[in-house]
Parts: C-alpha cells; structure tokens; sequence
C-alpha cells in the first residue's frame, strides 16, 4: 500500500459511500456481487481481490501462539471454549468480504445473489460444484437447515436475522430464497456471511453440545489434528471446491495452519522468540520498540512489519456492568472514568506512545467529534431523545484528562463530587451510601492478561483516594466465558471491534434483550431506547449520508452513556514474522483485520 493511498483514504471510503446517492441498489438480475450501498467495485470478470497476490507461492506452514485454552470445535453455539480459526478456515458462506470496501459481498458458495430495490427478500443460487470436505454437494437443504438452526440453537448472535426472515423456499435445483418480514437492508449481506453447515452431519444429535468432533465444512482447510487445550492444526484440503474460483486466488496459500495455546501471554512471546510460533502480534508500543533484539531479530531471521489501516477505533478498556447497582447511576460512572488516571497508565505500560480511544467510532469518519455539540442531522436524530439522554450526548462529551502526575487531584475532587451528588461520602476514610454500605467491587479477568492485570491494578490503586475498595480476581479461560456469558461479574476486561459498515450486530452489542438474555456482547447491560433508534435508521438508510448521521449520533449515545471506561487503541499494528512469510505491499482498506493474516500471506525462503 503506498503512503498516497493513507493520505486519500478517508476521501476514498466517503466516496464509495456517495455513489449510493446516484447509483440507488436496484437489481435487474441476479449479480455477481452485492454492496451494502452502491455497486460492488469489482467488475464479475475480477481476477482477484485487489489485496491478494494471485500469484503467492503455495505451501509452508504458519504457526501462531494462543494464551488461554479451548474445549471445542463448535464455534456457532453458546456452549464451550471453541478453538481459534475453525469458522474462517473449515467451514464456508454464501458470499465473501471484500476487506478494501466499507461493505461489500462476492460470491463463494453462491455464484449469484438477487434481491429488489426494497430488499424485501433475498434469493441465492449455488456454485455447480461446491462441495463439503467430505465430497458431498451443498445443497439449498443445508442452506435452509444452517439458517434456521443457527437462529433458533445457535449462538444469539444468528437469532435477530432469523426472526426476520418469514418464508424460506428452495428455487428450483440450486436457488434459495428468503423473504423477510421486517424492513432491514442490510439483511441480505448479513445472510450471505452465515456459515453453511452441513445438515447430515447433525442429524440425531444435540446441536447446542459442545463438542471436539470437525465440524464437516466447505472451506479451504479442515481440522488434520486437535488437543483440548494444547493445539488445533488445520491442513489445506486438496480436494477443495473453491481453489480456482477469482475470489480465492492468492488466498489461503499454507498447506498448514497451526495455533499452539499456551499458559499466558508472556509464555507466548517467549515461544516466539525460540521459534516455536512464526508469527507474532505486538499490542504494545513500548515493548515493540525494547524487546525486539533478540538473535533472530538482530540476523534478519525475524522482520518486523507496521500495518496502518482505516477501520474505527472501537472500544477497548473497562466495562461497567450496570446490572449491579452501583453502577446503576450515570454520576458514579461519570466519577470512577474521572478517577481512571489514563495518561499515567499509558505512561507507564506504553511509554505515552498509544493514542487514546475518544468513542467507539473514533479514528473514522463515522465518529462523534469529542467535546462538539451535535449539529444537522445528527442534532435533529437526538432531538426527539433528549429526555433520555444524559448529559454530553448532544451538548458534547470528552473524557477527562489528568496531569499524568499520580495525584491526579483535579479529577479525584471532581470524583468526589459527582459519588457525594449521587449519595456516596467518605465516613472513616471508606466511601458508603447513606445506608452505611461501603462501596467495593471486583475486577474479573482472565489468567495471562498480563497487561490489563497491570491496568486494574495501577486503577485499584487510584481508587483507594475516593475510599473504594476493589480487588482483582483473575480465573481460567473457561470460568471467564462462562461469567461474562450470564454477566456475573461487576467490572471486566471489555473488548468491541467495529467496522466502517455498522449494521444488525450493533443491536447485539448494544440492544435491551441483552439486559436479561444471556450470551449476548451486551455486557455492560445498557437498555437505550435511543441507541436502539439510531440502529434502525442506520439499517433502514438509503441515503449513505443519513447513514452516516445515525451512527455519529450512536457514538455519542454510546460515549456519553459512560458504561466502559476506554483505554488506548493502535492507529497500526505491529506483527513481527519469521523472514520466509510474506504478504502483498497493496494493503486493503482495514489493515491487519479479519482477512488478511494468514489469509493474503504465503511461505517463500
């Protein structure tokens, strides 16, 4: 990717989003591809996706290093602790991602997609030739049988699409349709991402067990070897279907894909650096730029590689679970965001290198500008809430900015005011409610997250100047999911990834069945009828600018709502690599995101 395309990226992605205005998303006949606004970008002659090497050299293997564990192959269910890559490398969809557009689809194991103005339905025709691993076709029956099985005893994620969808039909031999029931336009590209399952595999079992059989899929690799907790080893399939389609070319170029867990994170550099693993992602600036000398570094064994991208900041840092009751109130959040000394954190695990979050769409043209009151659409979208907003949503909210000093005394006085307006004094050096109740809550988190065990620490430290008592309580992997999937905890490690294409999973992150149904991603438990508003007029727009306008104005009901306290977020990654792996200098639009490593990458002494 060349420095010029960086400089213009943010005009490239806003003019994509513009042609919809002209363009408008009928279809005539069925199409090679679909766009969530627009026309797809690629011609249906594509040789290949513009960040792939169509001519990558093929074979070799790529190993990568796993903190935690992992207790299953089935990652479609709520049930278990399912191994790294099985749904990206085993098991295959309708239609595929283009990582270098905002939100476009191609076909996979669909050769076409079709769909009205309205988007009322969705009709798909399957590729003459795709098969399962196991050599058996796909057929419309395990696309019907996938869909309705995922939504209604798969993970809750799948549930919303199906409750959309009133009639599903097979259309002749290879078609399938669905028609919905609910104004949705970005349901058929939310479709054509389900993973197609095969039905035989399942028939007369439990589908909702965890399990460690392979799944049986469709997609370029299948699972060759897998130890509960130790490795999964995925080997390219040499029968596979799809290796000659356009799309695929210069993908998936290893014969091996391996993932190794190990006991934390520490243990995973180490293995890195003894070359046990060959590929290793770097979350930390400072570290990057101290721990990097090592024999294989210094002879060249070892590159170094920086990857920028364009993709939202999302948030990362840690989440209130407003469940609990005391931090039910919008002013006790408001106070321990204030007593959170970020510029000393980030000082001292960062070397004050990482920029800070500032809202969950930040680092994009889809954010909030911080401290800026709501103008235009956005103002007159917020407008009909404002009874319902808290303070910051329209007039501007900014996270608090400390001197770096430990003291941190001008936010710890702003601290106390806001727990003494909300109830909360000091009486014998403890903070208590009027009922005498101390104020104490506890920090979950999972074992080897070294980093964010050293964050809530500095902050538990923080805390015992307002007379908070907190602790740290770090369990295994298994226990982690187990807790945040019934959100038994009071505070934890909160982590959201968000694309340039925001649509249906913003009502799972955010959406009020959330509050009380376990297993979704709303873990801070927000019930936000406004936040729900701005989803459905972001799903629902047709003029991209309108789009644009509601998720500005979601970012600011998210921030000001105060329910994570955000930490910093990287503008690049950093991946160090043994020399023999390489992958394309055209970068696509997201970076190292979901599609590029290993997928683009490939092995060459």
């Amino acid at each position: 990717m060349t420095p010029e395309f960086f400089a213009r990226g943010r005009g490239v992605v806003a003019s994509l989003l513009a042609t919809a205005i002209l363009s408008g998303a009928a279809w005539a006949e069925p199409s090679h591809g679909i766009a969530m606004y627009g026309e797809p970008a690629l011609p249906p002659d594509f040789v290949s996706l513009p960040y792939a090497n169509p001519e990558a050299p093929q074979g070799g293997r790529i190993l990568f290093g796993e903190n935690g564990t992992f207790d299953s192959l089935n990652p479609f269910i709520v049930k278990g602790n399912p191994a790294t890559g099985v749904s990206a490398y085993t098991v295959e969809t309708l239609m595929g991602r283009s990582y270098d557009e905002p939100f476009t689809l191609y076909g996979l194991l669909a050769e076409s997609i079709d769909t009205d103005d309205a988007r009322t339905y969705v009709e798909f025709t399957l590729r003459e030739g795709a098969t399962f691993s196991d050599g058996s076709p796909v057929t419309p029956e395990d696309v019907i049988w996938s869909f309705e099985t995922l939504g209604t005893q798969g993970n809750p994620r799948y549930a919303a699409a199906w409750k959309k969808i009133s009639k599903s039909e097979k259309v002749g031999e290879r078609g399938v349709r669905f028609t919905f029931n609910t104004e949705d336009r970005e349901l058929p590209l939310i479709l054509g991402l389900r993973p197609i399952l095969k039905k035989a595999q399942f028939e007369g079992k439990d589908f909702t067990v965890s399990s460690m059989e392979p799944i049986i899929g469709s997609g370029p690799y299948v699972v060759a070897e897998a130890e509960p907790g130790r490795f999964v080893s995925y080997r390219k399939d040499p029968d596979w279907w799809g290796k000659d389609l356009a799309f695929n070319k210069g993908l998936y170029n290893f014969d091996e894909i391996r993932y190794d867990w190990f006991g934390d994170a520490g243990i995973v550099f180490e293995a890195f650096k003894a070359g046990d693993i060959t590929s290793y992602r770097e979350a930390n600036p400072a570290k990057w730029e101290t721990n990097y000398n090592f024999p294989a570094v210094q002879s060249g064994d070892v590159v170094k590689s920086v990857i920028p991208h364009q993709r939202p900041s999302g948030i990362e840092g840690l989440v209130f679970n407003t469940r609990k009751p005391m931090f039910a109130d919008w002013r006790v959040r408001q106070a321990l965001i204030d007593a959170f000394n970020f510029e000393l954190i980030n000082q001292t695990l960062n070397g004050g290198i990482s920029p800070r979050i500032s809202s969950y769409f930040g680092n994009s043209f889809l954010g909030m500008t911080p401290g800026q009151p709501a103008e235009g659409k956005v103002l007159a979208l917020l407008e009909p809430y404002k009874d319902q907003l808290l303070p910051g949503a329209i007039e501007g909210y900014a996270l608090p900015v400390s001197d770096g000093s430990e003291a941190n005394r001008k936010n710890i006085r702003a601290a106390t005011d806001l727990l003494a307006e909300a109830g909360w004094t000091v009486q014998d050096g403890v903070l208590k409610n009027a009922a005498g109740e101390p104020f104490t809550f506890d920090i979950l988190l999972v074992n080897g997250a070294d980093e964010m065990v050293s964050v809530a620490s500095i902050y538990v430290e923080a805390l015992k100047r307002l007379g908070i008592a907190a602790t740290v309580t770090t369990v295994d992997s298994a226990q982690y999911k187990e807790r945040t999937s019934a959100y038994d905890f009071d505070m934890t490690h909160y982590v959201r990834s968000l694309s340039l294409s925001p649509g249906n999973e913003q009502t799972l992150y955010w959406g009020s069945a959330g509050v009380t149904e376990p297993g979704t991603r709303n873990w801070m438990g927000m019930n936000s009828p406004p936040a729900e508003a701005m989803i459905a007029t972001m799903l629902n727009s047709t003029d991209p600018a309108d789009f644009v306008a509601a998720t500005q104005a979601l970012d600011r009901i998210l921030t000001s709502g105060r329910y994570v306290i955000p930490i910093w977020y990287s503008d690049v990654s950093r991946i160090a690599h043994r020399k023999e792996l390489h992958y394309p200098e055209k970068l696509p639009l997201y970076g190292d995101w979901i599609g590029f490593q290993p997928d683009v990458w490939w092995y060459q002494d």
